[in-house]
């Protein structure tokens, strides 16, 4: 186990599935004493459940806000997305992310220390082979987020990055989504990456790794798209 991390506290968001999953043990590994919060745990969405998870795990060093998804929902036509469709995927996404960066950063600015990372999406930097709508613009405000919050933190030493993945078969609807493709479209899926093969959460795991570690002291604000080089 490496020890680059310990005595740092991290949270992780979103730890039911593979990303997520994976990242939280990934920061096991460097040494980081770990919490993981999941829908079942607490509704991160709601600011009373994010007030209520965050005041018993005390001062966190590591946030890393990898909650979000699709809510259910499938591609369709703009004018058959309802008001609630819509809000329901920005607060899976965008809120979560806002509510539990708002709980850490009081912490991190009184220590002049932090790490934060927000899990988008390579559909937020163009657009979602879902269709969905919501998902993908929820995806560029977490982009939009990062970024100004690097510029509104970094005076208190605290860095501010975003992992946008490619598809990664990690969770039943993203299982649902690979199958929807059939063997043609897997195959075109694949032969459109440069590295010839799906991601695994272990691919994103690293990028969060570098960017909890101190080697990455000097760089915020950024957007890296994991994504085995897709075209």
């Amino acid at each position: 186990m490496s020890a680059g991390l310990a005595g740092k506290t991290a949270v992780v968001s979103g730890t039911a599935h593979g990303i997520g999953a994976g990242i939280a043990d990934a920061l096991r590994a460097d040494g980081a004493d770990v919490y993981g919060v999941d829908k079942d745990q607490a509704d991160l969405s709601a600011p009373a459940d994010v007030a209520g998870f965050f005041a018993g795990v005390g001062p966190v060093d590591i946030l890393v806000n990898c909650a979000g998804g699709v809510a259910g929902q499938v591609g369709r036509p703009l004018e058959q997305v309802t008001d609630e469709d819509w809000r329901a995927v920005f607060d899976a996404n965008l809120t979560t992310a806002f509510l539990c960066t708002r709980a850490v950063v009081p912490g991190m600015k009184e220590r002049r220390w932090g790490r934060i990372i927000t899990i988008a999406s390579t559909a937020g930097l163009g657009v979602s082979k879902t269709g969905i709508q919501a998902y993908t613009s929820a995806k560029a405000a977490q982009i939009g987020f990062t970024r100004q919050m690097a510029y509104d933190l970094g005076p208190f030493g605290i860095t501010v990055n975003c992992i946008a993945p490619g598809f990664i078969r990690s969770n039943p609807t993203t299982e649902k989504q690979w199958a929807s493709y059939g063997p043609d479209g897997q195959a075109a899926l694949v032969g459109g990456i440069s590295m010839r093969r799906l991601g695994e959460p272990a691919d994103i795991a690293n990028g969060v790794q570098f960017f909890a570690s101190e080697r990455s002291s000097w760089v915020t604000g950024q957007i890296l798209a994991i994504d085995g080089g897709h075209d």
